[in-house]
Parts: C-alpha cells; sequence; structure tokens
C-alpha cells in the first residue's frame, strides 16, 4: 500500500444555518496514525465525510501530496462506524466487495483476500456468515475490507465503538499490532482518549462546533503499546481531557 501525505487548510463546512467546521488545520504524515478527538457532534465525521467526497465543503483546501483532493480520486479505504458486512454475502465475499466494486473479477480479488485471512484471525472463517462471527471478528472482517484495497490513507470512523470494553480492548491491541507491522497511513476518529493514546503518534482535538482545532498533542512514546499506564501517558491524557473540558484555556 502507498502512502500520502494529507492536508487540510482552512477546511469549513456548513449544513444551512449550522456552522459544523470552521478553519480546521491538520495533517497527517505517510505511515503516520492520527486521531482525531472531540465532543460530540463537533464534526469529528463530517471531515472524513468531505475526505471520500460524499460532501463538498464550503471554504478551505484538501490536500494530498500537495495536490488537491477532487472525489474522482478515491484515495481513501473508509470503514464507517460498526462492521457494514452485508448479512446475506460470506466474509469472503464481504472481504472482495470493495475490489469488486473498483471492477477487479471476482477470483482475482478472492486471489488478493484470502492470503490475508490467517493473519487478521479468519482464517478457516471464510465461508461463514457475519452472523456467526463474534463481534470482534467482525470487526477484523470489515477492516481487511479496508485495507485490501490497498489505498494510500486508511480512514476509521470509530470502528470499535460499538464493541464491549473487553472485546474493545483486544481490538484496540490487535489494530496496534497490526499498524506496528504493516505502517499504514491511518486518520482515526474516535470519542476514546484511551485509545487515541494507545494508537497514534499525534491527536488533534477539535473544539465544539464551529470546530477548530483546540489543541495538537504528540504522544512520546514508541510503538507497539499495549498499556497507557505509565506516567507519561497518564499526564498526558489528563491534559487531553482538560482540552476536551474547557477547549478555551
Amino acid at each position: 500500500m502507498s502512502s500520502a501525505r494529507l492536508d487540510l487548510k482552512n477546511l469549513r463546512k456548513s449544513f444551512g444555518h449550522t456552522h459544523v467546521l470552521a478553519d480546521i488545520n491538520l495533517s497527517v504524515q505517510p505511515g503516520e496514525f492520527v486521531s482525531i478527538l472531540g465532543p460530540s457532534g463537533a464534526g469529528k465525521s463530517t471531515i472524513l465525510q468531505l475526505l471520500t467526497g460524499a460532501i463538498a465543503p464550503d471554504g478551505g483546501q484538501m490536500l494530498l501530496d500537495d495536490q488537491p483532493l477532487t472525489p474522482a480520486q478515491h484515495r481513501f479505504a473508509f470503514m464507517p462506524q460498526g462492521d457494514a458486512l452485508m448479512p446475506w454475502r460470506r466474509i469472503i465475499d464481504n472481504a472482495t466487495l470493495g475490489l469488486e466494486v473498483q471492477g477487479l473479477g471476482r477470483q482475482a480479488a478472492r486471489s488478493r483476500v484470502i492470503p490475508l485471512f490467517e493473519e487478521f484471525g479468519l482464517a478457516g472463517f471464510e465461508n461463514h456468515y457475519p452472523a456467526q462471527l463474534s463481534g470482534g471478528m467482525r470487526q477484523r472482517a470489515a477492516l481487511l475490507r479496508t485495507v485490501v484495497q490497498q489505498r494510500p490513507m486508511l480512514l476509521l470512523d470509530e470502528p470499535f465503538g460499538a464493541l464491549d470494553a473487553l472485546t474493545r480492548a483486544q481490538m484496540q491491541r490487535w489494530l496496534a499490532d497490526m499498524w506496528t507491522r504493516h505502517r499504514w497511513t491511518v486518520l482515526l476518529i474516535t470519542h476514546d482518549v484511551r485509545e487515541a493514546m494507545l494508537l497514534s503518534d499525534r491527536i488533534y482535538v477539535l473544539s465544539a462546533r464551529p470546530a477548530c482545532v483546540a489543541h495538537h498533542f504528540q504522544v512520546p512514546l514508541d510503538h507497539p503499546r499495549h498499556s497507557v499506564g505509565s506516567p507519561e501517558l497518564a499526564a498526558l491524557e489528563a491534559r487531553i481531557l482538560q482540552t476536551l473540558l474547557n477547549p478555551e484555556d
């Protein structure tokens, strides 16, 4: 998977009289894991909708490797909230769906996907239906469907938000290990401060809407991180929570 650098400059978006995003400025470097935190309704998911071309900005710039991003480019692999697996398709057919939409033939798509089932912990479940899998396995299948598209950047919109606490913690560790191995370029939307600290190189915290970047944090620890219990991360967590609660300070 090739990587790319993303730059958002003074990005603005309103829906009617509701101003959602005001002058969003952020960047994601190749091979970097970046998270966006913010209060509910701040426009975190709106940023991903703008990047995928589902909606258009009112102003500002979206640049990929210094070139203006257009909807026709389809440069991102997007994983929405929840797994969005089609219940009538077997797991292997769910995993190949993005490739088939791109125009790849069924057999060619399967040939690209099948070697990844073991790495994603899904070997032996290729012909199962989503209802036959645990929540964590469904999320791994959804992520497999996302990364196999080999886009320059992954956009993850609260991928573990619907899971129970134990499964969510297991999936966070699994994703941390997978990212360390593959060094995908990732932009993650999350409400979970500890999830952001466990996974991210950098964290952007948005203000309430109309949202701008209230603060930008570097996470000062090497990957992989299987614990956020160190004094350094405890102090960082406190600073992030303080920013979320009092973004104007």
